[in-house]
């Protein structure tokens, strides 16, 4: 963990390197031009970077933690806690894959458009979801068809 963690703060530092801190990309401008595509990189990696950070302190709560609270009340909300904790670091995980994927199609030339249609995705909901593959109009259309296969 140490390493990656690591390895993204150097990918990071690199990427805002290239972006100007008060750069936020309009549609005046050509559509995922490298300016914009640096943007996104930075993001993205901005984005796992934190995620490992809140890892790291879970790990460190977890091992400096009491393992058993003396009081059974406080025992289930402590283990209650956790659960919750490690739930949404396992969603987080998830998240990771994703952003790993948006960071390959940025190095591809993919990154903003529809992988369904290849229509661009649009600026404000890639800044709004970095990791969106899909149009508003694609995804809506993928989660009806989710929707009725598993209604079936």
């Amino acid at each position: 963990m140490a390493t990656s963690a690591s390895s993204v703060s150097e990918k990071l530092a690199k990427a805002k390197a290239a972006v100007d801190d008060n750069y936020v990309p309009s549609d005046d401008e050509e559509y995922m031009s490298e300016r914009q595509l640096d943007f996104f990189r930075v993001l993205l990696l901005d984005w796992k970077k934190s995620i490992h950070d809140a890892a790291g302190q879970t790990l460190q709560s977890l091992q400096d933690g009491p393992i058993r609270e003396p009081d059974l009340n406080d025992r289930a909300s402590s283990e209650t806690d956790w659960g919750i904790e490690l739930r949404t670091r396992d969603r987080q995980r998830k998240l990771i894959a994703k952003i790993d994927a948006a960071l390959r199609r940025i190095d591809e030339g993919e990154y903003g458009y529809c992988e369904k249609t290849g229509d661009p995705i649009g600026l404000r909901r890639l800044i709004a979801r970095p990791v969106a593959t899909m149009t508003v109009e694609a995804q809506t259309a993928h989660e009806r068809r989710e929707k009725i296969s598993r209604d079936t």
